[in-house]
């Protein structure tokens, strides 16, 4: 009897401390094999909220690989460590950042916040499209609200020492009567605490939200939310950046071009794009069906096309973040050369896990070396250049 309980005490020992040795290096094929399937017995929200509580608890490991100084690169007087940031809408209610940034992230967006507390749409409103690499959401802001998102970050910010960089994502509330006055409230709330905020009128989530696109509309939010800015940052202005549909029409895209131009509403920057309402060869799949936005591999070609589109719309002079299907380094290094200063990911995090970022970083490291670039900047844009 003595023998068995020494054989189960040591298996059982042995079984923790290799768990918890492929975990804390972030070993890529135990997370595919074992973690993200366990995981994904759960339904996609709830899969979510244990990654919160992990990240909360101190659960999400630390990674140890060092960025290498051709990764690093600077914009708008940031210096990031490398240019791979997580996407809005992991991070909703700025709960697990310091985790996020730790686990290798350049930078971490967190939000979008509403200026209320809002629950968001009915569940089910997440949904996996496991064949196609893909997600498809109708969140619809379900947000914490201004004050307790703020309240969050403040702390990091003021007593975690935390020196990490970190965007905030501002969205409008449902039943607001005044989108404006929304976007100038988080721009007022945040702008103390965030190195960038993102004014998101691109979400098909919320009905209305990116009617904001047309326009007269964005000459008025932007006009507005950019005189707020001035106003409250004094002369250390927080960068601005207006994230964007890949669902645009030619018009809408030279006209979103010619505001943005225009010095009395140019932004700092771009995101190139938010989720797509059509269904780009996913309709095999019978989630495809469900509304909302989609994210993921199917929509890595259409987010590098509109990235090189608003590179030229721009003359390559308000740098762009690109976001969308990016699973591996060459997914990275082809937006990077369609204009994209720097890069976030989201749905291949969820499906391949924290070791995700350590494989595009060193991939992108070798495509550059390769094509002997010095730097990401040195490569940003390099297909416009080329057809020059």
């Amino acid at each position: 009897m003595g023998a068995l309980r020494s054989f189960f005490y040591i298996t059982s020992g042995g079984f923790i401390l290799c768990t918890g040795t492929n975990l804390l290096t972030l070993n890529e094929k135990f997370y595919k094999k074992y973690v993200i399937p366990t995981l994904f017995m759960c339904d996609p929200e709830k899969s979510h909220n244990i990654l919160i509580f992990a990240g909360k608890y101190g659960f999400i490991p630390k990674s140890f690989y060092k960025d290498p100084p051709i990764l690093k690169t600077k914009l708008w007087n940031l210096n990031f460590n490398n240019p791979i940031g997580l996407a809005a809408g992991l991070d909703k209610q700025g709960e697990i950042t310091k985790a996020l940034y730790d686990v290798g992230f350049g930078f971490v967006e967190v939000g979008s916040v509403t200026p209320q507390p809002q629950p968001g749409n009915e569940k089910p409103r997440v949904f996996r499209l496991l064949n196609n690499q893909a997600i498809i959401n109708r969140y619809g802001f379900n947000s914490d609200g201004h004050s307790v998102v703020f309240e969050r970050l403040n702390k990091l910010k003021q007593y975690q020492n935390f020196d990490g960089i970190v965007g905030v994502n501002l969205g409008k509330n449902k039943e607001s009567e005044n989108a404006v006055d929304d976007y100038v409230k988080g721009i007022e709330k945040f702008a103390s605490v965030a190195d960038y905020l993102v004014i998101n009128i691109s979400s098909p989530n919320t009905p209305g939200l990116r009617d904001l696109q047309k326009k007269k509309d964005l000459i008025s939010l932007l006009s507005n939310v950019l005189e707020a800015r001035n106003k409250c940052c004094g002369e250390k202005k927080v960068p601005l950046l207006l994230k964007i549909s890949p669902d645009l029409t030619d018009q809408d895209k030279k006209d979103i071009a010619s505001v943005i131009n225009d010095k009395k509403c140019r932004v700092d920057g771009l995101i190139i794009s938010n989720t797509t309402v059509k269904r780009i060869g996913v309709y095999d799949n019978p989630n495809a069906l469900e509304p909302g936005g989609l994210s993921g591999k199917p929509l890595q070609e259409a987010s590098t096309a509109l990235i090189a589109e608003f590179y030229k719309l721009t003359n390559g002079e308000i740098p762009i973040i690109g976001v969308g299907g990016i699973f591996n380094g060459q997914d990275a290094y082809a937006k990077i050369k369609a204009g994209a200063s720097l890069l976030q990911i989201y749905t291949s995090f969820i499906y391949d896990g924290p070791s995700v970022i350590i494989n595009i970083k060193k991939e992108l490291e070798y495509l550059l070396r390769e094509d002997k670039y010095n730097s990401i900047a040195d490569a940003v844009g390099a297909n416009h250049k080329k057809i020059k």
